[in-house]
């Protein structure tokens, strides 16, 4: 997999990380929203795993 892809991979992860916390630290966070951050996280790092395996 091309490092570019990679790379966007991680930065999208790291957007999701700050999103999630500026929602868990507001005076009254949006579970649902949490939620949906959380699973997009996950998922991005499952397909993290999945890439970095093919190349390495």
């Amino acid at each position: 997999m091309n490092n570019n892809h990679l790379s966007a991979l991680r930065s999208k992860h790291a957007d999701l990380e700050q999103k999630l916390q500026r929602e868990e630290h507001r005076p009254f966070p949006d579970t649902g929203i949490i939620l949906s951050l959380k699973k997009q996280k996950l998922h991005l790092k499952d397909v993290l795993m999945q890439e970095s395996a093919l190349t390495g």
